[in-house]
């Protein structure tokens, strides 16, 4: 998936499909740590539909995969843009002890760890559409989204044959492929759905701190299979080298991110930790594999900074972009994805160096540049079209009034939190409590 290199294999490695089967586990779990990390960042009014909104994704997307997904991503090859095999419709032609070309994992190994990265991508875009989306369209949209994007992007990044992975273009672990495209996509939309009611006039804080911060640590924590797992085996030390360039990357841009924020706006915020860990995540997805250590810390840094002034970029510019889906994950890809064509060192997944390390052609940067403004914009025009289809048939918003009065309420007949039970002043139950209790020792 990583490399645009093959790795020779003959035989199943026990140890290389555990781990594969693990880090599946882990990417998983980066689904339920967004919802948690989105789901804090709303208003208390629409925490339970910020969670549904990734959590349907893991339904949804499941059952595509399956169907045809997987088939479209990873089939043969039809003229660079898209992958088709009869034997993975359904995976109904797919044994047990199937290997995977090249590799030393079953394909259903890698099957199930590709899913979880089709699950996340369109969950990733739900946060920029918080507060105002009908449920049921945004079900449909992921359908449709997965479908016409995310399935053919993923067979252009990473499938053999598909343009970008001909070419060249580095992406380690999805920063075109998942992040520039979820961003990208969170754009087109919201430029189609239009504001929140009260955007830029009304306070819209986060309502759960804590639960950004256990979403951004559930997310951290998950990265590494994400990240280290893409290289689909431990034989070489890549992986490795992907797993300590995560950790270094996003303790950097973390850093970075807190200390703009305490120039810019004079404090040391929990939502500028948070927000600039996954800023680092983001970045390090696609080049982890091809920098060094000391790249990764620069890679963060510059990351950090930039994302931290990116975010407030939709005030100036009047795109409510809810939860800063564009300015962390969309800018984030980018300047990760971009970045390769000058710190990789070619010592890591690949030969291919940056400008610091002998590239004074700039090829790598072009071909970077090639891959991240050619799915940025397909992914743009394309989920804008899809946005405009459903809004001008079935509709994507919600009433006015219901977005006023809460999505939960409206969208699930739930709330998030319950308060009815936390009792009033009253002493009257303890009164008679006592009452109660002397009667029975009389």
């Amino acid at each position: 998936m990583a490399p645009a290199i093959t790795l020779a294999a003959d035989k199943l490695s026990v140890a290389n499909t555990g781990f594969m089967l693990i880090c599946s586990a882990l990417v998983l779990v980066m689904t339920p740590g967004l919802a948690f990390f989105y789901g804090g960042m709303v208003r208390v009014k629409s925490t339970l539909n910020m969670l549904m909104m990734s959590f349907i994704s893991m339904g949804i997307v499941t059952i595509l995969w399956v169907l045809y997904g997987f088939s479209m991503a990873f089939g043969t090859d039809h003229g660079s843009l898209i992958g088709w095999e009869n034997d993975f419709f359904g995976w109904t032609g797919i044994d047990k002890a199937d290997i995977w070309s090249g590799y030393t994992i079953p394909v259903f190994a890698f099957a199930v760890f590709q899913m979880m990265f089709a699950i996340i991508t369109p969950a990733l875009i739900s946060g920029a559409l918080a507060d105002r989306v009908k449920f049921s369209a945004w079900s449909l949209f992921v359908v449709l989204w997965a479908t016409v994007v995310y399935f053919p992007v993923a067979h252009w990044v990473w499938g053999t044959g598909g343009w970008a992975f001909e070419l060249g273009v580095i992406d380690f672990a999805g920063g075109t492929a998942v992040h520039i495209n979820a961003g990208a996509a969170a754009l087109g939309v919201i430029l189609v759905i239009g504001k929140r009611v009260g955007f830029k006039r009304d306070p819209m804080r986060p309502h759960s701190l804590p639960l950004v911060m256990l979403g951004a640590g559930l997310l951290w924590f998950g990265w590494f299979g994400f990240n280290a797992g893409s290289w689909l085996g431990n034989d070489d030390g890549v992986g490795s080298l992907m797993f300590v360039n995560t950790q270094i990357a996003t303790a950097a841009a973390m850093l970075a991110w807190l200390v703009y924020e305490k120039i810019r706006h004079g404090a040391f915020t929990t939502l500028g930790a948070a927000s600039g860990a996954v800023a680092g995540l983001v970045a390090i997805t696609p080049s982890g594999g091809a920098v060094t250590p000391i790249g990764a810390i620069c890679v963060g840094a510059i990351a950090g900074v930039l994302c931290a002034m990116a975010v407030g970029l939709k005030y100036k510019f009047g795109y409510d972009d809810s939860l800063d889906v564009v300015g962390v994950h969309m800018v984030g890809g980018v300047i990760g994805s971009l970045l390769i064509g000058f710190f990789a060192s070619g010592a890591g997944q690949s030969t291919a160096t940056g400008v610091f390390y002998g590239d004074h052609s700039w090829t790598q940067l072009w071909k970077q540049c090639a891959g991240v403004f050619a799915v940025l914009a397909y992914s743009l025009i394309a989920s804008a079209i899809l946005a405009f289809l459903l809004d001008k048939t079935i509709g994507m918003r919600v009433d006015e009034d219901e977005e006023i009065s809460g999505i939960d309420q409206a969208e699930h007949a739930e709330t998030a939190y319950d308060f009815s039970g936390a009792g009033g002043g009253s002493a009257k139950p303890s009164v008679a409590a006592a009452a109660e209790s002397k009667k029975v020792d009389a």
